[in-house]
């Protein structure tokens, strides 16, 4: 079931709210993903509101440039995300491009995250279904 979930950083200053029904979250094996532990679920673009403007949080690209990892620049947590444009290997593989955003379901206020069913996402060199 749909519901409003609101979210922040530790110290709240980046702050958003998203429309959704977290059925899943998801695990990335790709090193920026595995070091930060984030737990992720994507959200379609007009389900995400953000209530503290991109140009007040630190941006972070790496790999192909194509996401885009926003974080506080206080306390250094990040909320939310722009996914990566997939490689055309992985275009080939049947992974299709996203446009949303890739929220941090940890930072979300009364969700459970650690309770919530993981999906695998494998970003290194083994096909992976697209579980958007």
């Amino acid at each position: 079931m749909k519901r409003t979930w609101r979210g922040s950083c530790h110290c709240g200053k980046a702050r958003f709210e998203i429309d959704v029904d977290i059925d899943h979250v998801r695990v990335c094996n790709c090193s920026v993903c595995h070091m930060r532990a984030a737990l992720i679920h994507r959200v379609p673009e007009d389900a995400v509101r953000l209530l503290t403007p991109l140009e007040d949080l630190t941006l972070y690209r790496w790999g192909s440039h194509t996401a885009e990892d926003y974080s506080c620049p206080d306390c250094g947590i990040l909320p939310f995300r722009r996914p990566s444009y997939p490689t055309e290997e992985e275009m080939a593989r049947g992974i299709a491009p996203f446009s949303g955003w890739a929220v941090n379901t940890r930072c979300l206020a009364d969700f459970d995250a650690a309770g919530a069913p993981v999906r695998p996402i494998d970003r290194l060199d083994t096909p992976v279904e697209d579980v958007r």
